[in-house]
């Protein structure tokens, strides 16, 4: 099967894009020039442009001052597309809980470290208002501080990349694995982890922060494996 004009155009476009020929906030050539320059209709061009602003590379904008825009890519925009992109990939068995829980370990343990070493006292005050009591606080609850405390600790480490790649890993795990499955032992080591893991952030122990995240996720990891079995 031949690839349609307007996807050829849409990649060699992008492949421009990604290259830095066209940064973000350059507008693209309008449409007669893309039309007489690759040699295809102006139909085919608008497809590619409609294309290439589904996939969030470019922003079309209308008026005298308009055209078709680079955007410069949001955080949020990057993690939403990797939280569904894992979530099918988890879904097709083509990505396994070790694996998701591996990659968890490269990015969240050094993390750790970091936040320990470059954590402001918000970012203390934040974490300690992320613990929970697992005794007293309703179960469908306990999901949220959960999710808020790690985001506080990758965002606690001063690299906002390590926060967009680890964060969609973490909400995986989460949704797939966790939500009305998890007993109740678990919800008290989480606890009990999260409250060692912010004390040696706390103390600024870079090596501390990184072994108490370690035992955490192997800890995590039993539960993880049963509910995986058990579905």
């Amino acid at each position: 099967m031949s690839i349609p004009a307007y996807h050829r155009l849409a990649t060699s476009l992008r492949e421009r894009i990604l290259a830095g020929e066209f940064r973000p906030g350059d507008r693209l050539p309008v449409e007669p020039e893309l039309s007489a320059g690759y040699g295809v209709s102006r139909s085919t061009v608008r497809e590619a442009l409609r294309l290439l602003a589904s996939q969030n590379l470019i922003a079309t904008l209308r008026g005298v001052s308009g055209g078709s825009f680079v955007v410069a890519p949001r955080p949020e925009q990057i993690g939403d597309y990797l939280h569904t992109s894992f979530n099918l990939l988890a879904a097709d068995t083509r990505i396994t809980v070790d694996q998701l829980l591996e990659i968890r370990a490269l990015l969240e343990v050094p993390a750790a470290g970091l936040a320990a070493l470059r954590r402001s006292q918000d970012d203390l005050d934040e974490l300690r208002a992320a613990l929970f009591d697992p005794a007293t606080l309703p179960f469908e609850e306990m999901h949220e501080p959960n999710k808020r405390f790690h985001t506080l600790l990758l965002r606690s480490s001063g690299n906002p990349v390590l926060e967009v790649v680890a964060q969609p890993v973490f909400q995986v795990l989460d949704e797939r694995f966790l939500r009305e499955r998890a007993p109740d032992r678990f919800w008290h080591e989480v606890d009990r982890d999260h409250r060692e893991i912010l004390a040696r952030v706390e103390a600024g122990d870079e090596k501390g922060a990184s072994e108490a995240a370690g035992a955490h996720l192997e800890h995590l990891r039993s539960t993880y494996l049963a509910i995986d079995r058990a579905s």
